[in-house]
């Protein structure tokens, strides 16, 4: 099969002035496309800012021979994200790719917690992701062509102590996909989410060996970005990756049971949780309906 090539495609990348971001970045770049380099260039806690970041990525890829451009709006600003946008179609005329990376920490545990942090976190990964969605997805729907990635988080699939806010942020993205990938089918827009495993600013105070990190190198993560931005990607799916081991996580739901009379009570709940719980014959749903189409056809077989 011929290499994924993105010659002709224009790509944004939010929060690539370093780490998974600015592999991403440089990789779309390598393999031909043209580059919205964006970066607020704040602190882990979203504090302060500066496109400094941005600029030296921009950099990088004239070097490598590629066109980009930096941009550093912040993704929970509305004007900053329709800016990032104009910027790209006034270069290039149209946007393929959005590969929503921003992201912060605010961690601590719940108890020490204050809202301010919730929201914030709450801000930067589900709405900074949402706002350029929205800002991309007419041009989108009009070229009948889109790639968009969101990046969510084992912490938001599976939980992390003192992350309420961000495993809550990220596992609101997988929400957001799942609706996004049915809206965007009829115009060939495919939206995916990456779950990655990188040594990364994120991660520099989890004191991991040093020949860990090495493994754990961003370069690790972007191959199975780059395959979820190309033409043959599929839709709706949950990419982890790290090292360079790839898996997809599904949300299965079972078979269960259909309780009636006396047993539709709350002891026939405990009484039935086995079967309720038996992971035979569950299934991974690509929607909503599909739940509620189970739901009838268990009542109707009664």
């Amino acid at each position: 099969m011929a290499n994924i090539s993105f010659e002709g495609k224009v790509a944004i990348v939010t929060g690539a002035g370093g780490g998974l971001g600015r592999q991403h970045a440089l990789e779309l770049a390598r393999r031909g496309a043209k580059v919205v380099v964006n970066d607020l260039g704040g602190a882990m806690d979203g504090s302060g800012g500066s496109s400094e970041a941005a600029v030296k990525v921009v950099e990088e890829i004239k070097a490598l021979g590629g066109e980009a451009i930096a941009n550093g709006s912040s993704v929970t600003d509305d004007a900053g994200v329709a800016l990032m946008v104009k910027d790209a179609m006034d270069a290039w005329g149209r946007i393929d790719i959005l590969i929503a990376n921003a992201g912060v920490l605010r961690d601590k545990s719940f108890s020490k917690m204050e809202i301010a942090d919730f929201d914030f976190v709450m801000a930067v990964h589900l709405m900074g992701t949402v706002k350029p969605t929205k800002a991309v997805w007419e041009i989108m729907k009009a070229q009948n062509y889109g790639r968009i990635i969101v990046t969510t988080s084992s912490t938001g699939l599976y939980g992390n102590f003192g992350q309420a806010n961000y495993g809550a942020a990220k596992l609101s993205l997988v929400g957001f996909m799942n609706t996004m990938k049915i809206e965007g089918q009829k115009n060939n827009i495919h939206v995916n989410a990456i779950s990655p495993v990188a040594a990364t600013r994120m991660t520099e105070n989890l004191g991991m060996p040093p020949e860990m990190l090495a493994k754990l190198a961003p370069e690790a993560v972007t191959p199975g970005v780059m395959y979820l931005c190309s033409e043959e990607a599929p839709t709706g799916v949950i990419l982890t990756a790290g090292a360079g081991v790839f898996s997809v996580a599904k949300i299965y739901e079972t078979e269960g049971v259909h309780l009636t009379g006396d047993a539709l009570s709350a002891e026939g709940v405990r009484d039935q949780w086995a079967r309720i719980t038996d992971e035979a014959g569950q299934k991974a749903y690509f929607n909503g309906g599909e739940q509620g189409q189970k739901v009838f056809r268990k009542i109707s077989a009664v």
